[in-house]
């Protein structure tokens, strides 16, 4: 007989079948407490808002609707040279322009290479050639929405060329040029949203930028909404793909850099208003005339619709996604201060 033998384990694997039946039985008898659901306005619920953005309930505040009914025009460009028009940024040597840097196909910074590149980045170029013979005489500052007015205002920027809707509330803060490009506010969802008219939106959270036109009209056309409002349209595009919002609010040429970037997304047919882009320049102040500046930027956008270098800024950024009936008409005002048009 072997002393050294070691005992079988049937008594071991017992006691630990045991064990185990016991902890499942006592397991079994602990109430289990049903998930929390998500909701898409609840911000502790899921992935954090975009910083800085602030949700507004519904009907928290009334629309206040501002058009350009009321903007009398802009000063039509003169017989002057540019180093007449703006002998400061000519003996400066560059011109400061206020830009985006995150607003897809209008102005934004290609991941990349790193370059500023868009519509507006083109315009502003285009404004460099005619006062240098150079486009690439630009110094270019970002600015966000809040703030581009106020960054003329402080003379941080000699224009802002940034999607800014010309109102006539916003003209008693800034010069503006004649209007660049023509917009219509629509609206941009998820493919699988199930929304498709303005009757769909009670309910639903509507993203838009602060200090935007698009704010005051989701107020007016959806009361029954509440309203997101971020920094950035970048921020709605986020907050639109993690549900914190179910519709996008914003002008066709921004949504359509929206949809550039996320192919399952779409924007609705219906247009809900139109507006004009402008190029912001400071009002005029003791010992600063700024009019020479815009009757310059004037020169510049009468020069692309004519050698149509406009349409081709328009088709190589915008044609895949909108159609266009063409340049704005020339607004400009008669020197006694009546309203002038110029047709095509």
């Amino acid at each position: 007989m072997n002393a050294f033998r070691r005992p079988r384990p049937r008594a071991t694997a017992a006691c630990a079948a045991l064990l185990a039946a016991a902890l499942l039985a006592s397991c079994s008898q602990l109430p289990v407490e049903p998930a929390e659901p998500l909701t898409a306005l609840n911000p502790d619920a899921g992935p954090p808002l975009p910083p800085d953005s602030t949700i507004e309930e519904p009907g928290e505040h009334s629309a206040t609707l501002d058009s350009a009914d009321t903007w009398t025009g802009s000063l039509r460009p003169d017989d002057l040279t540019p180093e007449e028009r703006v002998p400061e940024i000519i003996n400066r040597g560059r011109i400061i322009v206020g830009v985006d840097q995150s607003q897809n196909l209008l102005s934004f910074r290609d991941p990349v290479s790193g370059e500023l590149r868009g519509f507006e980045v083109e315009l502003a170029r285009e404004i460099s050639r005619d006062i240098f013979g150079d486009p690439n005489k630009v110094d270019f500052r970002f600015v966000d929405t809040s703030d581009r007015l106020r960054a003329l205002d402080q003379g941080d920027v000699d224009i802002v060329v940034r999607s800014v809707a010309i109102t006539g509330e916003r003209a008693k803060l800034a010069e503006f040029s004649t209007p660049y490009l023509r917009t219509q506010t629509r609206m941009l969802t998820m493919e699988a949203s199930g929304i498709s008219s303005i009757a769909d939106l009670p309910g639903n959270t509507i993203c838009v930028t602060e200090g935007s036109t698009s704010l005051q009209s989701a107020r007016s056309i959806a009361p029954e909404s509440s309203i997101l409002k971020t920094r950035s349209w970048a921020d709605c595009l986020m907050a639109l793909q993690q549900h914190q919002a179910q519709v996008i609010l914003g002008d066709d040429v921004i949504l359509s850099g929206i949809a550039a970037q996320d192919p399952y997304t779409r924007i609705l047919d219906t247009t809900l208003d139109s507006q004009s882009y402008g190029v912001a320049a400071a009002l005029p102040k003791t010992g600063e005339d700024t009019s020479g500046l815009i009757r310059q930027v004037n020169s510049t956008i009468e020069r692309i619709r004519s050698d149509r270098t406009w349409w081709t800024m328009f088709n190589d950024w915008f044609g895949p996604y909108l159609w266009t009936y063409g340049p704005p008409a020339l607004q400009y005002v008669t020197e006694e201060g009546a309203q002038d048009n110029d047709g095509e």
